[in-house]
């Protein structure tokens, strides 16, 4: 990776931002062929969070070549529980998906943030195409050839497509004159680890609660993140509590499942809502990550969008350099807009529709919602075909390509 603090002459494409989707970006799309420039600060990551990365999440970052460097000090998640914890009059079953039962090893694997942002800097730092620019994006302007980005560090550079992957409050978003739809959720979540007596075995445990999902998400040893979803009254409740009394709170909310917990430092809380953009391309600019949708930490489907959103315009953009294409073409970004869309508003409506159905307590409404998981739970190729469709949309087919480069240990 080239590095440069004087202005640059023109890439083809210039990632703003560097969160976790913005670095699988810019990796894949340096790769892909592309003169690639990363505009992001270079800082620690803060917190302590944890992501459920799920397969196709997983085949990307192997062929990206980051996997290696954070696999060792991730956890397989090889069954997952849903348990009906509402007290409510009509519970649904128990629901246990296995892994095992689609030919997975595991649905995937939980990692903290931080090992994974590491593990992505480094893959970073050793791409041949990228550029890494050191500064935060101030001022983006598209024309009709080439989209001008201005650092707040005084740098400037032009590319002929950028990629906002720059969050929630989007410059690129604004910049390309796309709008967003923003719906708060009377939801917040808390977020924090603990250690407990008893063995995880590979099993993450989702308790359904009146006000939202309690999860158990393993982590390496005996040790699991929990992602408490509740109201915000009761988050601030919960946050406020000293480590012992949340531990103990937590293994009544957990049924004593892990045994005793240790709650471990650092916490995080933040209210929860649902945001998704007018377009998702538009004026030379593609969105990837939290500008281009905001969903509620249901599912574990964040993160892995973001990845999707990542490896797709990756594609796109490889296929439009072989074939002379400007990659930000108003053709290029139009099927960008085509992968992306079904993907996102499908995921968008099932996690809606998941959560407003265990919230209501409209008495039809808990019957089917209750029925919905007696089917899947009871009915082998209806709960195949729900894991599958989880891990990863069916119906989306990526090009056939060859690898993007050969990993260093082939």
């Amino acid at each position: 990776m080239n590095e440069s603090a004087k202005p640059v002459a023109i890439f083809d494409v210039a990632v703003v931002g560097g969160g976790p989707a913005g670095l699988a970006a810019a990796i894949a799309l340096s790769h892909a062929g592309a003169r690639t420039a990363l505009i992001a600060r270079r800082v620690g990551y803060g917190d302590n969070r944890t992501t459920a990365l799920l397969g196709g999440s997983i085949d990307l970052l192997r062929e990206l070549d980051v996997w290696p460097g954070c696999e060792a000090d991730a956890a397989p998640l090889r069954v997952m529980r849903l348990v009906d914890d509402t007290g409510r009059l009509i519970r649904a079953p128990e629901v246990r998906f296995s892994a095992a039962e689609i030919g997975r090893d595991a649905f995937g694997y939980n990692i903290a943030n931080r090992t994974l942002m590491a593990a992505m800097e480094a893959r970073a730092a050793e791409a041949e195409n990228l550029t890494w620019i050191d500064g935060e994006a101030e001022q983006v302007t598209p024309d009709d050839t080439v989209v001008t980005i201005t650092t707040r560090q005084g740098e400037t550079l032009t590319a002929r497509l950028a990629v906002g992957a720059d969050g929630r409050q989007s410059l690129c978003r604004k910049a390309a004159g796309i709008g967003i739809t923003r719906r708060a959720l009377d939801q917040a979540a808390l977020t924090f680890n603990v250690a407990h007596s008893r063995p995880h075995k590979d099993t993450s445990t989702e308790f359904h609660t009146p006000h939202g999902p309690c999860v158990f998400v393993p982590l390496p040893g005996d040790r699991s993140s929990v992602v408490w979803v509740a109201s915000p009254k009761e988050v601030e409740r919960l946050a406020a509590l000293s480590d012992g009394e949340l531990a103990e709170v937590a293994e009544r909310r957990s049924h004593s499942i892990l045994g005793r917990l240790e709650v471990g430092q650092g916490r995080n809380q933040f209210p929860l809502g649902i945001e998704r953009p007018a377009r998702f391309a538009g004026n030379r600019i593609v969105l990837v990550g939290e500008s281009a949708h905001v969903l509620p930490p249901i599912g574990a489907q964040g993160l892995n969008l973001g990845l999707r959103d990542a490896s797709d315009i990756a594609d796109i953009v490889r296929d439009a350099l072989s074939s002379g294409e400007d990659p930000g073409s108003s053709p290029v970004l139009a099927r960008f807009e085509t992968a992306r869309r079904s993907d996102v508003l499908s995921r968008t409506f099932a996690i809606d529709m998941a959560n407003r159905s265990l919230l209501s307590d409209f008495l039809p409404i808990q019957t089917a919602r209750s029925l919905g998981l007696h089917a899947i739970s009871k009915v082998g190729p209806l709960r195949r075909l729900a894991m599958r469709e989880g891990l990863a949309p069916s119906w989306r087919q990526r090009p056939h390509r060859e690898p993007r480069f050969r990993s260093s240990t082939q």
